[in-house]
C-alpha cells in the first residue's frame, strides 16, 4: 500500500455536529475572518505549526491553514526519528551533533517523553565493509560523548549480543557491532500534539483550506483567500504578515506572490518501507551502504520500518509515490544488513514516500545541508522551508527573529523564550496512563493491556478522555481491525476533538490502521460512517 503525500482525499466529509468540544469549521471560518491577525501560517506541517506554535507563545494572534491535512505530507513521511545525526560526525560537524543532542534530550526528556521512545540502535561492520570496527567504535563513543552520555556509552558488541536485539541481523562477515542510543517517534501523532499544544496556545487553526489566491494593498501581501475544500465554502484572512510554510509547494505559493520568483529550493524523495516480521526487534540497524550513505531498518508500531532513498525530484509534489525501482532499491540496502529471507517483498504491508525540501543549488541531494532557509518576497510575504524534525522548536526561534524585523509585527522586544519547557498536550508516564485506564475499567469489562498502552503511548493522558468514551459507549471499545490496537473510540476522538475531516485524517494520521496494512474496505467504511454522524 502506498501513500501519495498531496492533496487531501475526496472522501465526502461528516456533517457538523453540536458538541462543543468538536472543531466547528463555519464557526473556524467566521473567526479567520474576523479582524486582522499578526501573521498568517499557510502550511501546517511541523515546520508551519512550529511557528504557530512559538509566535503564539510569543502573544502574536495567529491563524494557520493547510490546503490538505495538518502533518498531511512530508512532515508525516519521515524515518520517524529524533536523533543527533551520526552521520553528521563524517562531517566533522561536532557543533550540529550536540546542538540535535540537546534538543533530542529536550524532547525525550521534559517537552514529550510521552510521545519520544529511546531506541538501541546498531551499526554493523563486516568484512570489506566501507567502515571499520574502530572507527566506527570511536565514532559511536564520540557521538555518545557529545549528548554527555545521556543516552550510555557507545561501545561495541558481539555479533551474539547483536543477534538478539535484531533477529534479522546479517551475521555473515560481521566483526563487529557499534552500539549507540537515539529516540523514534510517530510523526503524524506528535504533529497533531503540536497542533493541539499551539491551539491551546491561542492559535485558530483549519485543515482542508486551500489558499486560492493572495491579498496584497499597494503592492503588500495582506492575507489570503482561501477555499475550504471541505464544503466549497469561499472566505478571507487579513494579516499583517504571511508566511509561507508549504514545504514542497513553497515556491508554488512564492510564484502566486511574484510570478518572475526564482526558485529558491529543490526537492529530494524519501522512500520507506513497513514490513512484517516474524518476531519483534529490539533494536534498529544502522546500515553503511558506502562512505557517506547508510540505510535504516527501525522496529515502529509492530513493524520494520526500512529506508529512505534520497534522489532529486523535479516532479509535482502531490504525485510523489513509491515506485517499484525505490522497493528495489531500499530491499537491496537493506540486504547489505538482514538476511535475505526477511525481506520478502510479500511481507511489505505498506509504503511512503515524501519529499526533503533542500537549498537550491548545485551538487547530490544526498549531500545536500539540512537546513531552514528564510526569504522575503517582493511582496513582503515571509517563506521558510527545510529543518530537521528533531529541531523543529529551533526552527520556530529562527522564523521569530525574523518576525523582529518586520515592523507590521507588533513584537514585544521582551518576548517568552520559545525554546523555553513547554510541555506538548498529554505529558504524563504512559506506563501510569495504561495502568490506570486497565484500572478504572467497570468489573468484568477490562480493557485489553495491549489497547491500553497503545492509547497511553500515543496520546500520553489523554487516552484517559478516549477510555472514558469507552465506558459510555462500550462498542467503541472494539478494535478497529482484529489484529491491530486501534478501537473505534479513536476514530470519534479523531473527529471530535483532532480535526479530522477524511478517512485518511483518521486512518493513516490519527491512528496506526494503515501503516499496519489493515485498512479495508470495511473499515473505511465505518470509518466514514462515525465521521458523518
Amino acid at each position: 500500500m502506498t501513500i501519495t503525500p498531496g492533496p487531501p482525499d475526496t472522501t465526502s466529509v461528516a456533517s457538523e455536529h453540536t458538541d462543543p468540544r468538536r472543531p466547528d469549521r463555519a464557526r473556524t471560518r467566521e473567526e479567520l475572518t474576523r479582524g486582522t491577525f499578526d501573521l498568517l501560517v499557510i502550511g501546517g506541517g511541523i515546520l508551519g505549526t512550529s511557528v504557530a506554535w512559538t509566535a503564539t507563545q510569543a502573544g502574536l494572534r495567529v491563524a494557520m491553514v493547510d490546503a490538505g491535512d495538518f502533518a498531511g505530507a512530508t512532515s508525516s513521511a519521515s524515518s520517524k526519528l529524533v536523533h543527533g545525526g551520526l552521520r553528521y560526525l563524517q562531517t566533522g560537524n561536532l557543533k550540529l551533533v550536540a546542538e540535535n543532542h540537546r534538543e533530542r534530550r529536550s524532547l525525550a526528556t521534559t517537552v514529550a517523553p510521552h510521545l519520544v521512545n529511546p531506541l538501541p540502535f546498531l551499526v554493523p561492520v563486516y568484512e570489506g565493509g566501507p567502515h571499520g570496527a574502530a572507527k566506527m567504535g570511536a565514532g559511536v563513543f564520540l557521538y555518545s560523548a557529545l549528548s554527555a552520555f545521556g543516552d550510555g556509552m557507545g561501545r561495541l558488541l558481539s555479533p551474539v549480543q547483536a543477534a538478539r536485539l535484531a533477529p534479522g541481523l546479517r551475521t555473515e562477515g560481521l566483526k563487529s557491532v557499534a552500539a549507540y542510543g537515539d529516540h523514534q517517534m510517530n510523526d503524524s501523532r506528535m504533529a497533531i500534539m503540536t497542533v493541539r499544544a499551539a491551539v491551546d496556545a491561542g492559535t485558530v487553526v483549519l485543515n482542508h483550506a486551500e489558499v486560492v489566491g493572495l491579498r496584497s494593498v499597494r503592492g503588500r501581501v495582506t492575507g489570503a483567500e482561501l477555499r475550504d475544500r471541505a464544503d466549497g465554502t469561499e472566505f478571507g484572512v487579513d494579516a499583517r504578515l504571511v508566511l509561507n510554510a508549504t514545504g514542497p509547494w513553497v515556491d508554488r505559493l512564492r510564484a502566486m506572490e511574484d510570478p518572475d520568483a526564482a526558485p529558491s529550493v529543490r526537492l529530494s524523495k524519501g522512500a520507506h518501507l513497513v514490513l512484517r516480521t516474524p518476531e519483534p526487534w529490539r533494536a534498529a540497524l544502522t546500515i553503511p551502504v558506502d562512505r557517506h550513505r547508510v540505510s535504516f531498518a527501525i522496529p515502529w508500531e509492530g513493524r520494520l520500518l526500512l529506508g529512505t532513498t534520497d534522489e532529486e525530484y523535479t516532479g509535482d509534489p502531490a504525485e510523489v509515490s513509491v515506485l517499484p525501482s525505490d522497493v528495489e532499491q531500499i530491499l537491496g540496502e537493506a540486504e547489505l544488513g538482514i538476511d535475505a529471507p526477511y525481506l520478502d517483498a510479500a511481507h511489505i504491508d505498506y509504503s511512503f514516500a515524501g519529499l526533503r525540501v533542500l537549498p537550491g543549488g548545485p551538487g547530490d541531494t544526498s549531500s545536500a545541508k539540512r537546513e531552514t532557509v528564510v526569504t522575503q518576497g517582493r511582496g513582503g510575504m515571509l517563506s521558510v522551508a527545510g529543518g530537521k524534525w528533531t529541531t523543529y522548536r529551533h526552527i520556530g526561534r529562527t522564523v521569530l527573529a525574523e518576525l523582529r524585523k518586520v515592523r507590521s509585527v507588533p513584537l514585544a522586544e521582551e518576548m517568552a523564550d520559545p525554546l523555553r519547557t513547554v510541555p506538548l498536550p498529554g505529558l504524563a508516564s504512559p506506563d501510569a496512563v495504561a495502568q490506570r485506564i486497565i484500572i478504572d475499567r467497570e468489573p468484568g469489562a477490562r480493557l485489553d493491556p495491549r489497547v491500553a498502552r497503545h492509547l497511553a503511548s500515543h496520546y500520553g493522558s489523554l487516552a484517559m478522555d478516549i477510555a472514558a468514551m469507552i465506558r459510555e459507549d462500550p462498542a467503541l471499545g472494539e478494535r478497529i481491525h482484529p489484529d491491530g490496537p486501534d478501537v473505534w473510540a479513536q476514530v470519534v476522538f479523531a473527529r471530535d476533538r483532532e480535526w479530522a475531516v477524511t478517512v485518511d485524517d483518521v486512518l493513516r494520521r490519527r491512528t496506526t490502521v494503515t501503516v499496519r496494512g489493515l485498512e479495508t474496505p470495511e473499515v473505511r467504511a465505518r470509518t466514514q460512517r462515525l465521521l458523518a454522524d
